[in-house]
């Protein structure tokens, strides 16, 4: 196939290049790098890859065929969105509108990437792809969560008005290599900290539970999505729960770290719980994660202490 990847210079969307390189598609990935980076896609050297500088939120130009869209172009994490909620809303909307209009116009499938926050800070755990989630859209990440309720109200749309093969995952926290370093969510906050030997800043108490899927793992599951005949939303991560503090604590062990542990405010409409239920991607995909939580940390800390040894100037 012919596959156009939006936010393809992103750290999923990168993995996603790989992947699709790897099962002999061609890719056309498309980014404006405003939170993607160039160097995410630096090693790929095939002649089935090709880049295009775009915003998509203005256009998606895309000549030749195209047979599916996966459609990741948005910023993920709460640092990024927060000091970019209208670019965030834009690219859920407009963005996700004109990626449903190239399908249309290529006859294209399309894979949306949605997200576990449009549970909110969820009354039901786990969480289930029938739960319709509890959100508080006026709050400081209600651009995010609307952002993508609403790109998964207009793939629905289009997919019941205009019979296009369209496909939701819902994102659970994922992490590894190509994470920036000051992304701003746990994982690449606590590694950073741990190396610098800086203080683990933790929210709350940090009782507030989360788990962690590895980015091949997550991959995996999405590829295996695009390609089923599945259209309704299908979660994809990792079931296993820790509490924030737990996690804080395993981070100090995996890098010998006597980084001591200090707590903050916790920040507004931090959800309290967060956990998959994947029996869906189960049955349907045949989809579970393999990777464990100290095999992936392993491999994203090995990442992060290079990046921090060859970029001192984004470690300050």
């Amino acid at each position: 196939m012919r596959i156009v990847i939006t936010g393809g210079a992103g750290f999923l969307g990168s993995h996603l290049c790989d992947r699709c390189l790897a099962e002999g598609h061609e890719v056309v990935a498309v980014d404006n790098f405003i939170t993607g980076s160039p160097e995410n896609l630096s090693h790929i050297d095939s002649p089935r890859f090709s880049f295009r500088k775009q915003n998509i939120s203005e256009g998606i130009f895309i000549d030749g065929n195209v047979d599916f869209i996966l459609h990741f172009a948005s910023p993920a994490s709460p640092v990024d969105y927060l000091e970019l909620p209208i670019q965030t809303l834009k690219v859920g909307a407009l963005g996700t509108h004109n990626a449903l209009g190239l399908a249309r116009a290529k006859g294209a499938g399309l894979l949306l990437a949605s997200t576990s926050e449009i549970y909110g800070d969820p009354l039901v755990h786990p969480q289930t792809e029938e739960y319709w989630g509890n959100v508080n859209t006026i709050g400081p990440r209600g651009c995010y969560d609307e952002a993508k309720r609403f790109a998964e109200a207009i793939v629905m749309a289009y997919h019941r008005i205009h019979n296009i093969d369209t496909k939701i995952v819902r994102i659970f926290n994922t992490y590894g290599p190509r994470m920036r370093l000051n992304d701003g969510r746990i994982v690449p906050n606590f590694l950073k900290q741990a190396i610098l030997g800086d203080p683990l800043t933790v929210y709350g108490g940090g009782q507030q539970t989360r788990s962690f899927c590895f980015a091949t793992d997550l991959v995996d599951g999405i590829y295996r999505l695009m390609m089923s005949q599945e259209n309704m939303p299908v979660n994809i991560g990792n079931p296993s729960e820790f509490t924030v503090l737990e996690f804080a604590n395993l981070v100090k062990k995996l890098t010998g770290s006597a980084s001591p542990i200090v707590h903050q405010p916790l920040p507004q409409d931090d959800p309290k719980q967060r956990r998959p239920d994947i029996t869906k991607a189960q049955h349907i995909l045949g989809w579970q994660p393999k990777v464990t939580l100290e095999e992936g940390l392993q491999e994203t800390l090995e990442y992060f202490r290079h990046k921090l040894e060859t970029m001192p100037l984004e470690a300050g």
